[in-house]
């Protein structure tokens, strides 16, 4: 199994690009099911999950074929099965989200309960309510959710007892082919969401509301192709700005949406960053000064990302001074601070949401084990400011979310390899 073996203690510098949004990119693989019609993605990244994707879609029987620039042409045209299997869906959460888009387009679906990260609960109710609404027959068996229709699906009016992205886009998509109006109440308001609506509307869905809590779609009988890029990724790309900012370096993004991380702007400046921001790049300074300690609180967008409280835990951990740190969104998602402290960070864990952050003036190296995607790049974070040789196992959660992710930091001038 891969491990990353970082010899840290020096300052990121450099330039760097970066890669399509994943949370964006597998929800538009699964909205490639809603037509027969090719459609060109461009700006794919090139991660696990959205291998899995693709292999799930072939599973289903959609064409897919990818080129060198991972621009990714696919057809939905001779789609013959309507299940999701378990082996697939179980590695990663966002498989469940192909069950809107087959149910919408052919009428029925058999989908696997989802799998991904071990974060805590995070329920289909939502989404299986709001199918229910446009008049989806849903019954549960054997771990498999299967859903029927009886002709199209119904325009509906769909409260969210809570705010779920997952369940915004998987309603998003079905509702596009359905007979009527169908609006979306207390809906998610993510980047990622507005992407993905974008991409339905290129294939000639009629949407409006996106990026607000109430989306409002009008159904249409069949929708095309369409040739679409996929927009930055937000979470990569605070990855980056955090790890140069712990590290007490300098870095510029491009290709980069800053617009999409203005709360994770506002808190690096918090903490002693010199950040500037043009359409699609972001340039960060820390002039080799070490962090302030800064607080969190995780918030659905526009808050605080809860994708990013891992890292941002991590610069805390060798920042002057005590931060607070709570998480609103998953409970269980403090499994990295075990590791962390292992490498050194004083960080006491005071409730399963809350967790203080004692900064501490250096970290040391240790072996340290990643439990999931994000916790394992807080690892990397810690380990490129920790003096002596790192080795992090089990990073195959961080090959699910970042590209290249050792390429990419030693063009930045970290010392890392992967290793066996």
């Amino acid at each position: 199994m891969d491990k990353l073996q970082i010899r840290g203690g020096k300052p990121l510098h450099g330039r760097l690009r970066i890669s399509g949004a994943k949370n964006s990119a597998l929800k538009i693989l699964a909205a490639s099911l809603l037509s027969g019609s090719p459609l060109a993605i461009r700006n794919m990244p090139h991660l696990h999950d959205v291998t899995t994707m693709i292999e799930l879609l072939g599973c289903l029987g959609v064409d897919v074929t990818v080129d060198d620039r991972m621009t990714v042409e696919i057809s939905a045209a001779n789609v013959h099965c309507m299940r999701a299997p378990y082996e697939l869906v179980k590695t990663m959460r966002a498989s469940f989200l192909v069950l809107g888009p087959m149910l919408a387009r052919f009428g029925q679906a058999e989908v696997s309960l989802p799998g991904g990260c071990a974060i805590g609960a995070r329920p289909v109710d939502q989404h299986l309510k709001g199918l229910a609404a446009m008049g989806a027959e849903i019954e549960l068996d054997g771990g498999y959710v299967r859903a029927r229709s009886h002709g199209r699906l119904r325009g509906a009016p769909i409260h969210m007892d809570i705010v779920t992205v997952g369940g915004t886009e998987n309603l998003l998509m079905a509702a596009t082919l359905a007979d009527g109006i169908t609006t979306i109440d207390n809906a998610a308001k993510e980047p990622e969401i507005v992407d993905l609506a974008q991409c339905l509307i290129a294939m000639g869905a009629k949407i409006e509301g996106h990026g607000t809590s109430r989306i409002i779609i009008e159904g249409r009988e069949s929708l095309g192709g369409c040739d679409f890029s996929v927009m930055p990724d937000r979470i990569e790309a605070g990855t980056y700005l955090v790890a140069a900012a712990a590290t007490g370096g300098s870095i510029r993004l491009t290709h980069v949406a800053p617009n999409t991380l203005d709360s994770v702007i506002e808190r690096l400046e918090a903490a002693g960053a010199s950040v500037e921001t043009g359409d699609d790049w972001i340039a960060l300074d820390m002039g080799g000064r070490r962090p302030r300690a800064v607080d969190i609180e995780t918030r659905p967008y526009p808050g605080f990302p809860t994708d990013l409280q891992a890292q941002f835990m991590a610069m805390d951990a060798i920042a002057e001074g005590t931060s607070k740190i709570r998480e609103t969104i998953f409970e269980n998602r403090f499994m990295h601070v075990q590791e962390l402290n292992r490498l050194g960070a004083n960080i006491e864990q005071v409730s399963a949401s809350m967790a203080l952050v004692h900064g501490v003036p250096g970290l040391s190296a240790a072996p340290v084990m990643a439990t999931d995607l994000r916790a394992s790049s807080s690892l990397v974070v810690a380990a490129l400011v920790a003096e002596g040789t790192t080795l992090i196992d089990r990073i195959y959660h961080i090959d699910r979310g970042y590209e290249t992710i050792e390429e990419k930091l030693g063009s930045l001038g970290a010392d890392i390899t992967r290793v066996r």
